[in-house]
């Protein structure tokens, strides 16, 4: 495809769509998660209540069980999928209104629901706005699609996270947490306008006629398919390594002799940078090369990518170390993170897609999510 296409592509409303979509995707993560666990530690909550509280993230891994909800019914006067972000995203302005008038002291139980629910809102909104980009975009506009709704994702966790946690302290705007709840509260509430200005997806009339139909038809689809076993596997395992590697990664710093304010900085903001230009990369790449073949180039970068922490255990605490292998693993991780959602989306049946979508995206993240519990063992056993 020619640069025109890409400038087409670039500056078409639907990619602007599916870039502030993914922002409105991203914004409640850390809200019910390192944001909120933070306000419980500033309120001396015990770390093990602490601890529980990341619980209610689970709907995110679970929320293949009622995508078929998703797929079978639409709301108001919108589509089936503009209608259920709309809702969601009115949900959730709520729910961080509710969460502003709580505090840790006196209503920790309710905090701890109404972040359950949030978090469940926030699970279904992405069902709906993965399904969403699938059926917005082509085939040869899903890389850079991807690619966009990543650089949302991750600008709203900054926002939610590092910004908001910024706003409270003293020598920022000194907000209260109740009150930094409220603002974002706001926030959420104008994602809506976003859907109200969004296009609704070409429909060719052949969503589920029932229930029944939406929850049986994705799995009895995908796995009429030759080699649906295959790709299965492959799914599972693209980022499998990755995910286990990077759960560890914060005690391999400490435990190498890396400062906090090291790990902070080269880390974690040289290495936001380094992500960020990777997706950028991995898109553009996508583009010339195509989703299948970008996968395989990738994965080998991603993997020598990882193997290459072992050099700072040759190095030591060294900060040059540490930034030349931080920025390669992140470039060559956005890169293979922005072509593996692409595949995600291009495999998914845009009849069933939240359904489909949903059980790939969690097969894929069970690495990070569940398998990842044994990577201190292999620590233990192998250094």
């Amino acid at each position: 495809m020619g640069i025109e296409n890409l400038k087409k592509f670039v500056t078409s409303r639907r990619m602007w769509v599916v870039l502030l979509t993914g922002f409105s995707s991203g914004f409640p993560f850390l809200l019910v998660g390192g944001t909120l666990k933070t306000w419980l530690a500033e309120a001396h909550v015990d770390i093990s209540t602490i601890g529980f509280f990341g619980a209610v993230s689970v709907a995110y891994s679970l929320k293949f069980f009622w995508a078929p909800i998703v797929d079978r019914y639409r709301l108001f006067l919108f589509g089936r999928r503009r209608s259920w972000i709309l809702f969601t995203q009115i949900l959730i302005a709520i729910g961080l209104f509710q969460m502003s008038t709580l505090s840790p002291e006196s209503s920790l139980s309710t905090m701890a629901v109404v972040a359950t629910v949030i978090a469940f809102l926030s699970a279904t909104q992405d069902i709906a706005i993965d399904a969403y980009r699938r059926e917005i975009l082509s085939d040869d506009e899903m890389g850079l699609g991807s690619t966009l709704t990543q650089y949302g994702y991750r600008i709203a966790m900054l926002t939610s996270g590092g910004v908001a946690i910024g706003l409270v302290d003293p020598k920022s705007l000194n907000l209260t947490w109740n009150q930094l709840y409220m603002l974002m509260g706001v926030v959420m509430a104008l994602t809506t306008l976003i859907t109200l200005w969004a296009p609704e997806p070409p429909s060719d009339g052949r969503e589920p006629k029932s229930l029944k139909e939406a929850v049986v038809e994705p799995f009895k689809e995908f796995f009429s398919r030759p080699g649906a076993l295959f790709i299965l596997s492959f799914v599972f395992l693209f980022k499998f390594g990755d995910a286990i590697g990077a759960s560890m990664l914060n005690p391999f710093y400490v435990q190498m002799g890396y400062s906090n304010v090291e790990i902070a900085l080269i880390a974690k903001t040289v290495g936001l940078v380094a992500s960020l230009v990777g997706l950028l990369v991995g898109g553009l790449l996508i583009f010339k090369l195509g989703i299948v073949r970008s996968l395989w180039v990738f994965g080998v970068l991603q993997a020598c990518s990882t193997a290459g922490f072992s050099l700072i255990t040759f190095t030591g605490a060294q900060p040059w170390a540490l930034g030349v292998t931080v920025v390669l693993e992140d470039i060559c991780t956005g890169m293979g993170s922005a072509a593996f959602i692409a595949y995600l989306s291009i495999i998914t049946n845009k009849h069933f897609t939240g359904t489909q979508f949903a059980l790939l995206s969690a097969l894929a993240t069970s690495g990070r999510n569940i398998f990842s519990a044994v990577a201190g063992v292999m620590v233990k056993e192998l250094g």
